[in-house]
């Protein structure tokens, strides 16, 4: 029981300037996060084990699959720089919400740029938060009630079996309150 609570989340992070990239990881890493940083959208596919079009065409050669592939390692959240070359964080977006393996991680997007009909199309299409750079420990703060949905998703059932069993047990808790009341 206590090796679940003490688990690390587990944190992509995506963005071509190393800058910004080093200054995110040192601020998941010090609020406890296990953290793969990698510099753009496709290594990020390729870390999950989603290959492009190009990488599918290639199936006949078994290297076509990075030896990086994450061999069972849970990514709870990806957090993606939006202006990246080749593939944009919202192009990364939008493959982690069409992939029925990874739909459900939750995605963050971070940019210097504020412009809000950016933000919003982020937003509507899946992204937990959009975070404005350069990205503080108070916007890293904001990550763990989204790692906990996640979380508690996978627990569901269990949660949901113990608040039954609360309720069968302390029927007082309940009810005891309105046993006095006159219906009027």
């Amino acid at each position: 029981m206590g090796m679940a609570t003490e688990a690390k989340f587990h944190v992509l992070a995506v963005d071509d300037s190393i800058i910004d990239r080093k200054l995110i990881e040192r601020l998941l890493k010090t609020s406890s996060y296990q953290v793969t940083a990698v510099d753009s959208g496709s290594k990020a596919l390729e870390f999950l084990g989603l290959n492009n079009n190009e990488d599918e065409q290639k199936n006949s050669n078994p290297s076509s699959v990075s030896p990086d592939y994450h061999q069972g390692v849970e990514v709870n959240l990806i957090i993606t720089d939006y202006c990246m070359p080749g593939m944009t964080g919202y192009d990364l977006l939008r493959k982690i919400k069409e992939s029925s393996s990874f739909k459900d991680i939750p995605v963050v997007i971070m940019s210097s740029e504020n412009i809000p009909s950016r933000i919003n199309r982020c937003l509507e299409d899946g992204a937990e938060e959009f975070f404005l750079k350069p990205v503080q420990l108070s916007d890293v703060n904001k990550l763990r009630p989204h790692l906990m949905k996640g979380r508690s998703r996978e627990m569901q059932p269990n949660i949901n079996k113990r608040k039954g069993m609360e309720e069968i047990h302390s029927p007082d808790r309940t009810r005891a309150r309105y046993n006095e009341l006159e219906v009027v």
